[in-house]
């Protein structure tokens, strides 16, 4: 009888710990192929546009809600998903239509978009990303982790290609604007 119920117990418990790996997500291969790709433009971004000898053109712009930038002269050139070297050709062949007749346009990242730290840290919220951030660093800069927390990983949620990917990553793994960090409560 007492055997039984040791037998009764420990199934419970294995049952219990599977119950927690069931939730388990694996990054997707595509998930870690963002980190090596070009870096896209999306909503949230703010690029310095320098347009050599046209000081009314030059400045900092933001990528809106919609994906565009709105440059005087040329209006709104979409800007969501492309490089900052797609940027700067498109702004130049629009120039070159009417305004200048060879201009040497110049682009590069002001601000990144944020990341974005949820769970079982000091204080979740929005934070700014810094080129080569990992998780670590991020969870670090919204306060640590509280005592319940699941330290050796984390889940993450990150746009690629149009689709939105959520996979378990370690600490030390890289993100990337955009990202939605989540850290979980830790079962034991």
């Amino acid at each position: 009888m007492f055997s039984k119920q040791i037998f009764l117990v420990a199934i419970g418990v294995v049952s219990v710990t599977l119950g927690g790996c069931a939730s388990y997500r694996p990054a997707p291969p595509a998930f870690n192929e963002a980190i090596n790709k070009p870096y896209m433009l999306d909503a949230g971004d703010r690029i310095r546009l320098t347009v050599f000898e046209q000081e009314g053109i030059t400045n900092t712009y933001s990528v809106d809600q919609a994906g565009y930038i709105s440059i005087p002269l040329i209006g709104s050139v979409p800007a969501r998903g492309k490089t900052i070297q797609q940027i700067e050709k498109e702004v130049a062949a629009k120039l070159r239509k009417g305004y200048l007749r060879d201009p040497d346009v110049a682009v590069e990242i002001d601000r990144y978009r944020p990341v974005f730290i949820m769970g079982e840290v000091g204080a979740a919220g929005q934070y700014s990303y810094v080129p080569g951030m990992t998780a670590q660093k991020a969870i670090a800069a919204a306060g640590g982790f509280t005592p319940r927390a699941q330290q050796s990983d984390v889940d993450i949620t990150r746009q690629f290609n149009g689709e939105s990917l959520t996979g378990r990553v370690t600490i030390s793994d890289q993100v990337l604007p955009g990202d939605t960090i989540y850290v979980r409560e830790r079962f034991f």
